[in-house]
């Protein structure tokens, strides 16, 4: 049975735990509000931009630009965006496992990885597939520079012939509560992205200069944006997903601190009534003896 010292213990224990998990939970709600104010801003350019990309990939011929140009896709390459660190509930989990689904599909190893976050390095650092490369420690100062690195990358191997297709999987920030993991082929571009697949939202363009020029100059744009709108949705996600797991935590150590509280009274309650029958009975066992 516990001792009062060491529930004692027990309670001073998680009640350090519980200012811990207080404080992560202000500190990941205050990044919050400045990641989702990012990502609501960002969020109607990403999609305009992918719209107005729909409707001329949907014109153009294949061979208009080298990111429309199709090969069969004998190498794949799977972007993984995870978070540099844990305590965020399911949030790195969810994405482990979809790419994780995603590998076994292919049935083989020769997809290649591009690692973001420390949590799918360490997890696929001790698996059969081949990381190419990472990016880590950059989420809380995260820039369009990012970004810019990680899609030129991408780009290059693509237009190369190192790789045939680019797929990326990150958590899509929904709430604070929900994120839903999303996985999207990055390159070659889709005509269908955002062009809604009819002849009237593709349209009739003027091209000026041309139509290559102008694919040019927004095709590798547009795989930037996509890629750091990817990034900026993941970062809001992992807040969310903190702040949701240290308020469930922090709730859970004031239960425990509760139950703990309740059991020291039994305790110390059993405690004294033991010392007052000791007394009594001591009391009694003295009185016998004088009176024999």
């Amino acid at each position: 049975m516990a001792t009062l010292r060491d529930i004692r213990r027990r309670i001073r224990s998680v009640e350090s735990t519980q200012k811990i998990t207080r404080a992560m939970k202000l500190v990941a709600a205050a990044k919050l509000r400045r990641a989702q104010e990012r990502i609501l801003a960002a969020r109607p350019y990403a999609v305009k931009m992918a719209e107005l990309l729909g409707g001329l990939v949907s014109r153009a011929e294949g061979e208009a630009h080298p990111l429309l140009v199709r090969r069969p896709p004998a190498r794949r390459r799977l972007v993984i965006v995870t978070a540099d660190k844990g305590l965020c509930g399911a949030f790195n989990s969810n994405i482990l496992r979809a790419s994780l689904a995603f590998l076994r599909e292919r049935g083989d190893t020769s997809v290649t990885l591009v690692v973001v976050g420390k949590k799918a390095r360490d997890f696929y650092r001790r698996r059969p597939w081949e990381i190419k490369s990472e990016m880590l420690g950059f989420f809380d100062r995260l820039a369009y520079s990012h970004a810019q690195e990680l899609a030129g990358g991408l780009m290059q191997e693509y237009l190369s012939g190192e790789v045939d297709e680019v797929h990326l999987v990150y958590n899509e920030f929904r709430s604070v509560a929900v994120q839903r993991v999303k996985r999207e082929q990055l390159l070659p571009i889709e005509a269908a992205a955002g062009a809604g697949g009819s002849a009237e939202a593709a349209g009739d363009y003027i091209y000026e200069p041309s139509p290559e020029a102008i694919l040019a100059a927004l095709l590798p744009r547009h795989v930037t944006t996509q890629v750091y709108r990817a990034l900026m949705e993941s970062v809001a996600g992992e807040y969310g997903a903190r702040m949701t797991a240290m308020e469930a935590a922090t709730k859970n150590a004031k239960e425990m601190i509760g139950v703990l509280t309740i059991q020291y009274n039994k305790a110390r309650q059993e405690r004294i009534t033991k010392e007052l029958l000791d007394i009594v009975g001591g009391a009694e066992a003295l009185r016998q003896s004088v009176e024999a």
